[in-house]
């Protein structure tokens, strides 16, 4: 059971990891819009194509957005699992009122 624990605690680091960046939210906002081609971003972000690089890296490790190449251009679009991993997450989050039998001063 701790092996699940450890699992589920290590994933959410990172989930929680790629979207803990305001570059990376501005990715996936324009992403919520469809799939958009790198160059697209770059454009749109006004940023060097090596940090969007480094950004896109981020999110794709943690399995956030996926790519799709076409010819020499990438396309990249969000993966809605993640989105639906990372809600489940923060459900397991939420605190339980216990019982004044189950509190550990009772």
């Amino acid at each position: 059971m701790a092996v699940a624990t450890h699992s589920r605690t290590d994933r959410a680091i990172e989930l929680f990891h790629a979207l803990s960046d305001e570059t990376r939210l501005e990715i996936i906002e324009l992403l919520r819009k469809g799939e958009r081609c790198v160059c697209e971003l770059t454009d749109t972000l006004d940023a060097a194509q090596s940090r969007l690089s480094f950004h896109l890296r981020v999110l794709k490790d943690a399995g956030i957005v996926r790519d799709r190449k076409d010819g020499r251009w990438v396309y990249y679009e969000l993966d809605p699992e993640a989105f639906e991993e990372a809600e489940t997450l923060v459900s397991g989050l939420k605190p339980h009122a216990l019982s004044r039998s189950e509190s550990c001063c009772a």
